[in-house]
């Protein structure tokens, strides 16, 4: 069981560093050209303020998924995966997102590696460390 607990974090660190990473270079590829024209329809935000958005939520994942490699602080990415979780549910499931040929399964991929991830880093918080 530890060991697929083991896999499950990893899993979870590997997911969210990989979004955060999208996040970041989305979100500076689009300041660096001056559009600012993401068009993430799953998102509350339009606009420039999408941008930083983006952004900002790049930079907080990413702290929060080192401060919990460190061991410090594990349950501030427990309350980032919840956040994630919670938006990409909320975005494509409850928002009347349409989909496009092919997206449906795309969403449904983020959605369930969203919940593997959220499990992982419930892991993390709960984990025993060693004296």
């Amino acid at each position: 069981m530890e060991v697929l607990r083991a896999l499950v974090r990893l899993f979870s660190y590997l997911y969210h560093g990989l979004l955060c990473l999208f996040l970041l270079a989305i979100s500076g590829m689009a300041l660096l050209t001056d559009m600012h024209s993401l068009q993430l329809d799953m998102l509350p935000w339009k606009g420039t303020s999408l941008t930083y958005w983006v952004l900002g939520s790049g930079l907080l994942g990413l702290a929060t998924l080192v401060l919990a490699l460190r061991g410090t602080l594990p349950s501030l990415f427990f309350v980032w995966s919840l956040a994630v979780l919670v938006m990409l549910v909320k975005g494509y499931v409850f928002s009347g997102f349409f989909f496009d040929t092919g997206e449906f399964r795309t969403a449904i991929f983020l959605i369930l590696g969203a919940l593997i991830a959220t499990c992982g880093a419930w892991y993390r918080m709960t984990r025993r460390t060693e004296r």
